[in-house]
């Protein structure tokens, strides 16, 4: 099967529902001419933007969509903060340090947990052979990201804190990668696809991964006013997310094929990618928030944000989903 042929497999799936989605309420509610999402390379909006079915189904109300890409969650954040975007998605540490800096942001979903997204990584011939062993050493990672939370529980899993190591900050994960195989630093922490980019391209041993210690979830976020506002275009958007996210997940080999060349990643990767990820989208419930909220608690104990905050706060209360 051929790429342009996985392609419009993908693009046939938006042809059913999305229309019916979009009946009188949303013709009526929405004088929004265009929805401006954020995404980040290889997640499961970056998938719904290749497959162009979300184009089609707000075509019909003369909607158009306009695709941002960032290099991580907290940037995301920042432009959903400063009115650049309207709606993108970020992981779970990035999303507690942006409510902590008020961030004008709300959750509106969650997605499932994929703690073997992230890793804390050495070189395989490292001295380093536990978390442990990682005292008095440097790991390279990004403040707020869902790693430095994973570094943080790692860490106290093994009697250590995060006094004990020294964090090295970059603000993206091309940095963090160069900086750990330039040989300046110990350890490194990474998410998917760079995670999987990183076991495949280069001689590293994975130290630890979230299994056991975070949920790594992905949530979605818009800006309060698109919230309120933009009700039935947020629904269009979930629903044709969960049909894409649906396809992607029975079809993992031809998701990679279909993606590589869009995103310059090796089909490998992406492949390694998908087959240890579940897809989905849910309302966030009471379990969540609390889940939520342990990173928050955790954060502020160590200083890391600079004030304690109610995740529930910035929960917006209509289920879209």
């Amino acid at each position: 099967m051929n790429i342009n042929h996985k392609r419009r497999q993908l693009i046939a799936l938006g042809a059913g529902t999305g229309l019916a989605l979009l009946g009188g309420s949303l013709a009526r509610a929405q004088e929004t001419k265009t929805v401006r999402i954020g995404y980040q390379k290889f997640n499961t909006l970056n998938i719904l933007k290749g497959s162009g079915n979300l184009e089609k189904a707000l075509e019909a109300r003369g909607v158009k969509v306009q695709w941002h890409e960032f290099l991580a969650g907290p940037q995301l954040l920042e432009a959903l903060n400063v009115g650049s975007i309207d709606f993108g998605h970020a992981a779970d540490s990035p999303s507690v340090f942006a409510q902590a800096a008020n961030a004008s942001s709300v959750y509106l979903a969650a997605e499932p947990p994929y703690p073997s997204g992230i890793a804390i990584l050495v070189a395989r011939q490292s001295a380093v052979q536990s978390i442990r062993d990682l005292k008095g050493r440097k790991v390279v990672l990004g403040r707020g990201w869902n790693v430095q939370y994973l570094l943080v529980r790692a860490l106290e899993e093994s009697g250590l804190s995060y006094e004990d190591i020294e964090p090295v900050y970059v603000s993206n994960a091309a940095d963090a990668r160069a900086a750990f195989e330039s040989g300046r630093v110990d350890a490194v922490g990474l998410w998917d696809p760079f995670l999987a980019g990183a076991e495949l391209g280069s001689d590293t041993r994975v130290l630890r991964d979230g299994s056991g210690l975070t949920n790594n979830r992905t949530f979605y976020h818009a800006s309060p006013k698109f919230a309120a506002s933009g009700k039935e275009l947020i629904r269009t958007i979930f629903a044709e997310l969960k049909r894409t996210q649906t396809w992607a997940q029975s079809h993992p080999q031809e998701l990679a094929q279909l993606l590589a060349p869009q995103l310059g990643i090796d089909v490998r990767v992406l492949l390694r990618t998908t087959e240890r990820r579940k897809y989905g989208v849910t309302a966030i419930d009471a379990g969540i928030i609390e889940e939520q909220q342990r990173l928050a608690d955790t954060f502020f104990r160590l200083k890391l944000i600079p004030r304690q905050i109610k995740v529930d706060d910035a929960v917006f209360k209509d289920v879209l989903v």
